[in-house]
C-alpha cells in the first residue's frame, strides 16, 4: 500500500504502524528504507526476515535531529560531533559506541551503531512523528532483498516487498546512491562507504584525515561494521561488467548484428550495429549519475537482459561513490 508522504493522515498512521512494531517503506534522499522501531528487538528481526538480511549484518539507526544520538552513543568523539554538525541532516551516517543494552538487534550485535539523520523532507516529519509516539529512532536499511539493487522510487519497495507494505512515497530520491559511512569509534575517523560526500569534504569538515579500512593497523572484525560493505552488493538479476570505452567497443564489433540481450551504459559514443542491444547513456556528471544509477540497472532488468555492460566511471574522487556500487554490483 503507497500513501503519499504528504499527507498528515499518511504520516501518523506510518508512525504507529512503527509504534506497534510493524515495518514501514520510507523515502529518503539517498534511496528509500524499511522501517521498524530500533529499540524493538522483535520488529527489527522483521526487517531481517522480510529482506533475508544475516542478523549479524548491522542496519542505519535514522533519528530526527541530533539530540537523538545521545539516546543509542556513550560517546560522541569531537571529530563526530563536527561531522554531525556539518552534515545532517544529510546523506551521513556516522558509526558511534553503542549504549549497553540498547538496540543491540539493529546493532547487529555489535558493541557500535551506525546513526544518521535524513534530510528529505518527508523522512523527517515521519521521524518526528514516530519521535512524538516515543520512538526516538528507526533502524532502515535500504527496502529491497539483501544484496538486491536498492531502491529509489516507492514503486521499486512495493515490486521488492509486496503490497502489504505501508510505503510512503516522497517521490524519486535525489541522491540515488546509500549515504557515506564513517567509523568514529577507533580514535580517528575511518571511510567505510564511501557516499556522493568525497573523502576530502569529510575530512575538511572534522579537521582530521579520513582513513579508509586498509589504512588501519588493527585487525577487522569478520561481521561486518557497516552495511553495503560486502564485496558483492546492489547486484541486479542480470550479470554486470566494468569495462572502459575501448573494450566495450571491441566486444560490441566482435558481436555485431548479432548481439542481443545486452544493455550498456556509457558516457562515450559507441558504435553499436545491433537493434537489440538497449543503450543508455551515463551522465557525464558524478551526481547525475549517482541519481539515476539504481534505476537503470533496475529498468535494463525489467527489460529481461541477460548482460549489463557499464564503462568504467572517471578515476575523480567525486566518482568514488558510484564506482563503489558499480564495482560491487559487478563481484560475482
Amino acid at each position: 500500500m503507497i500513501l503519499p508522504g504528504s499527507d498528515p493522515l499518511a504520516l501518523a498512521e506510518a508512525a504507529r504502524q512503527i509504534r506497534a512494531g510493524a515495518l514501514v517503506g520510507f523515502p529518503t534522499e539517498t534511496v528509500y528504507g524499511l522501517g521498524a522501531d530500533a529499540s524493538n528487538d522483535q520488529a527489527v528481526a522483521g526487517i531481517f526476515a522480510a529482506k533475508g538480511r544475516p542478523a549479524n549484518h548491522p542496519l542505519i539507526v535514522h533519528v530526527a535531529d541530533s539530540a537523538q544520538v545521545q539516546a543509542y552513543a556513550s560517546a560522541v568523539p569531537p571529530f563526530a560531533a563536527r561531522l554531525i554538525q556539518a552534515f545532517w541532516p544529510g546523506p551521513l551516517t556516522v558509526i558511534l559506541p553503542r549504549k549497553p543494552g540498547v538496540a543491540a538487534a539493529a546493532a547487529g550485535g555489535q558493541d557500535s551503531i551506525g546513526l544518521r539523520c535524513p534530510s528529505h523532507p518527508v523522512a523527517l516529519a515521519f521521524l518526528r512523528a514516530c519521535l512524538a509516539l516515543g520512538v526516538s529512532g528507526v533502524a532502515g536499511p535500504s527496502a529491497n532483498r539483501f544484496g538486491r539493487v536498492s531502491p529509489t522510487t516507492a514503486r521499486h519497495v512495493q515490486q521488492e516487498l509486496g503490497d502489504a507494505l505501508l510505503v510512503l512515497d516522497g517521490g524519486p530520491c535525489e541522491v540515488g546512491i546509500e549515504s557515506s559511512i564513517v567509523d568514529c569509534t577507533r580514535g580517528q575517523p575511518v571511510l567505510l562507504r564511501p557516499g556522493v560526500l568525497t573523502r576530502a569534504q569529510l575530512a575538511a569538515a572534522c579537521g582530521e584525515p579520513v582513513l579508509e579500512p586498509d589504512e588501519l593497523i588493527a585487525p577487522q572484525s569478520q561481521a561486518p561494521r557497516a552495511p553495503g560493505t560486502l564485496a558483492s552488493h546492489y547486484a541486479p538479476q542480470a550479470s554486470v561488467r566494468l569495462m572502459d570505452a575501448a573494450a566495450l567497443q571491441t566486444a560490441l564489433d566482435l558481436l555485431g548484428a548479432d548481439a542481443a540481450h545486452i544493455a550498456v551504459y556509457a558516457r562515450t559514443p559507441l558504435r553499436i550495429q545491433s537493434s537489440q542491444v538497449l543503450l543508455r547513456r551515463m551522465p557525464d556528471d558524478a551526481l547525475a549519475t549517482a541519481q539515476q544509477l539504481f534505476a537503470v540497472l533496475r529498468d535494463f532488468d525489467a527489460q529481461g537482459v541477460k548482460l549489463i555492460w557499464i564503462e568504467n566511471p572517471p578515476a575523480h574522487a567525486d566518482w568514488d561513490g558510484v564506482r563503489d556500487r558499480m564495482t560491487r554490483a559487478a563481484a560475482v
